[in-house]
């Protein structure tokens, strides 16, 4: 079924369409929840949650975007909410794990040259599964913006709309959660050219 037969359906309430969208979007939506939520069952509550709010709202979608980016904002939303929800211990500081400097302003810990392209070294399984255990031990206000921004693919000031903050603010925890990642990376790497 193509786009226009779909945006279609879905403002008919037709059942077939949109049961085409649950299993044509489904999986998609949970890798994102997946990403944002790091549980199962939270994960499956946001993407049935997404799919009941695009239902209800469907005859606010005019088109002008793919039904999957709505769909993607709808459930990056919900995701969100539930972060907000949800009771959480105090958000820990980034600074453990931004880099150290010495005195005369050189780094404290040592860097290895990554001479292997950054899409190479995340191709590998163990890369990835390593990468990804570093963005979810990042404070979850950098962890979201590095999922939204590196992960999703969103820009800045889609990211700022959604986290409820300004396209600068964005900037700056990106900036810093990547300095965090690669201070959490590098040893693993080193290890690896070693």
């Amino acid at each position: 079924m193509n786009e226009a037969a779909l945006t279609a359906g879905l403002r008919a309430v037709d059942e077939q369409v949109f049961e085409t969208l649950v299993r044509t979007y489904g999986g998609r939506l949970l890798a994102v929840a997946r990403r944002m939520l790091h549980e199962e069952e939270d994960a499956r509550d946001a993407v049935q949650e997404a799919f009941i709010n695009a239902f209800r709202s469907r005859h606010t979608f005019k088109g002008d975007a793919q039904i999957s980016t709505w769909l993607h904002s709808i459930v990056v939303n919900v995701a969100l909410m539930k972060l907000r929800t949800r009771r959480r211990k105090p958000e820990e500081s980034i600074q453990d794990f931004l880099p150290r400097f010495l005195p005369d302003e050189h780094h404290a810990e040592h860097f290895p040259s990554w001479t292997e392209p950054v899409d190479v070294a995340l191709s590998r399984k163990e890369t990835a599964d390593m990468v990804r255990k570093a963005i979810e031990a990042l404070p979850e206000t950098y962890r979201t913006v590095v999922l939204l921004r590196d992960i999703e693919g969103l820009s800045t000031e889609e990211t700022a709309t959604l986290v409820d903050t300004t396209p600068n603010a964005v900037k700056i925890r990106l900036h810093r959660g990547r300095l965090a990642l690669r201070t959490l990376i590098a040893p693993h790497l080193a290890g690896a050219h070693a």
